[in-house]
């Protein structure tokens, strides 16, 4: 079958390439999925990088996502059925014509539901579906975000406005402004503007913020800390600074505030089934309602798969790249 290949670890467009792999077979309690569409995510780079929390045997198949058609039942397996289309995240291998998941972990894509929201429905939706729940924050209560215009910050958005949470989001050029307006995500501030703070805290109130998401690190944790009320918490989602996160003591102390670390992979390892079926299930009514939408940057050919990471690295994508066997 035709894969999307690294032998080695290294940045994905140099050392992802197209090649064969054996069709692979299904365990017990595992099913074979023809891909229709895989997406490409950061952590999924990450990874080919050899960079992130799973470092997978070389040779690799990358993506960890994707939508398709079921195509084999392992033994045991049940609920399931030969031409169903599915979704599956949390798995490897998904940037291939075919791939293994665990049949629990499957879900049935409902027919209002297109292949290209269903490609990236579960990952990043799923993730920030987590992390809301995980800020704890009521009805009212302001949650501020860096990278606004990531993935999870796009989905945090439109998840928390569901609730009725009122989320501030950052960005790092004025353009990313536009960006999520486009996407009806209005509470946005650039960082690029002198007055972003002054702006933020007028916004915020006098109790600013509830909780504060970064995804960057170094002074960007600062300034996230100082738009924290008291008791509020900052939750580290990921470094894209690559620098460790610099945070004030004295807002530490005199905002008796917490600092916490956030790993989707391990939250939802660690979740109940029936609480991931809840989540899963909140997604699903959010995409058929319109409350959540997942945009779509560009669709690539696997063979284009060099190509197709260097896009998704581009500043100011409007929505995913996605991957097409």
């Amino acid at each position: 079958m035709r894969s999307a290949i690294h032998a080695t670890f290294g940045e994905p467009s140099q050392v992802l390439v197209l090649g064969d792999s054996a069709v692979p077979q299904p365990g017990p309690g595992e099913v074979r999925i023809r891909t229709i569409l895989a997406p490409i995510h950061n952590h999924d780079l990450w990874t080919v990088r050899g960079q992130y929390g799973y470092k997978p045997e070389l040779p690799a198949i990358g993506g960890s996502e994707a939508v398709g058609t079921v195509d084999a039942l392992g033994d045991g397996v049940e609920g399931l059925a030969i031409g169903q289309r599915v979704m599956a995240a949390s798995v490897h291998g998904t940037w291939a014509e075919y791939f293994i998941a665990p049949a629990r972990m499957v879900i049935p894509v409902p027919a209002g539901i297109a292949d290209e929201a269903a490609a990236q429905l579960v990952a990043m939706p799923l993730s920030a579906l987590m992390l809301l729940e995980f800020l704890q924050a009521r009805p009212g209560q302001w949650i501020v975000q860096n990278t606004a215009n990531g993935a999870v910050g796009k989905t945090l958005a439109m998840l928390a406005g569901a609730r009725g949470v009122p989320v501030l989001g950052l960005v790092r050029r004025d353009a990313g402004v536009d960006e999520l307006k486009a996407l009806g995500i209005d509470t946005v501030l650039s960082t690029a503007q002198p007055d972003w703070k002054a702006r933020a805290r007028a916004l915020l109130g006098d109790t600013l913020a509830h909780a504060a998401v970064d995804s960057i690190g170094g002074q960007a944790s600062t300034d996230l800390v100082s738009l924290l009320g008291d008791n509020g918490t900052l939750v580290s989602f990921g470094t894209m600074a690559g620098e460790p996160m610099q945070i004030p003591s004295g807002d530490l102390i005199f905002k008796q505030a917490t600092v916490k670390g956030f790993w989707g992979s391990k939250v939802s390892r660690e979740m109940s089934g029936d609480n991931k079926r809840r989540l899963v299930g909140e997604l699903l009514q959010r995409a058929m309602s319109g409350e959540l939408t997942l945009p779509v940057q560009a669709t690539y050919d696997l063979a284009d798969v060099a190509e197709a990471t260097r896009a998704s690295l581009l500043p100011g994508r409007r929505g995913k790249v996605l991957l097409r066997p």
